[in-house]
């Protein structure tokens, strides 16, 4: 595995410090306030918890789904598979807004959230770190699974605060794992002088690139977004 740039002895700190800052997000947010535009094309805050919980939802059943083969990604190479697909993306933007409108109040589904997330922590805090799960067709260690949870909730914290500007920020530790990652698909640390939080959007397509900023990146900047 590709994990010599792991920023952390323990995976499930990153997970469980993203999980509770998006919850802290999400706790207080009124039916009204669900419905403000995120980072995500298409998606209201509504939309964007839904998309989280599904996601915490997958992460407890890989959590409790034993691989018997080998690794085949690991917590960088996971995100190889999630480059720009324009077909795939309208269509599940289409799918999470129709199940997120099963829900005629933001209550229950805030509810559901945040019960789920806190679960999904539990479950990974009990796991042991080297135990392999398969997860979206693939093998990768309970570790570093946790590592690409922390790592999606932290990007789609940025997405969701787009337009919640009181709401507190993403956890250092789960910028950290997503600048670790970025870093680890471009291979090599980038030399563009980004914040954390500049990094996540311009490499995930959530910010265009300047003039600047692809001189400075040279020819990878053709290679932007490293995932989406």
């Amino acid at each position: 595995m590709t994990m010599g740039w792991q920023y952390h002895t323990d995976p499930v700190q990153p997970l469980r410090d993203s999980y509770e800052a998006l919850a802290a997000v999400v706790r207080p947010l009124g039916d009204e306030e669900s419905w403000q535009p995120t980072g995500c094309a298409g998606w209201a805050v509504r939309d964007l918890v839904f998309h989280c919980l599904a996601d915490a939802q997958r992460a407890l059943v890989a959590l409790h789904t034993p691989a018997d083969g080998p690794t085949d990604r690991d917590a960088v190479t996971y995100w190889e598979d999630w480059r720009p697909d324009a077909a795939g993306a309208a269509n599940g933007r289409r799918w999470v807004r129709v199940c997120a409108s099963m829900f005629l109040d933001f209550g229950p589904l805030r509810e559901l959230y945040l019960e789920t997330a806190a679960a999904t922590v539990r479950a990974a805090a009990a796991a042991a770190p080297d135990h392999r799960v398969a997860t979206q067709g693939h093998t990768l260690t309970a570790g570093d699974l946790m590592t690409t949870l922390a790592v999606e909730a932290t990007v789609h914290h940025l997405d969701m605060t787009l337009r919640l500007p009181a709401a507190p920020g993403p956890s250092p530790s789960g910028l950290t794992a997503v600048r670790a990652t970025l870093d680890g698909l471009l291979g090599r640390p980038v030399p563009v002088d980004w914040s954390d939080e500049q990094y996540a959007r311009a490499a995930t397509g959530r910010a265009p690139l300047t003039e600047s900023e692809r001189h400075a990146l040279g020819t990878d900047a053709e290679r932007f977004p490293l995932f989406s």
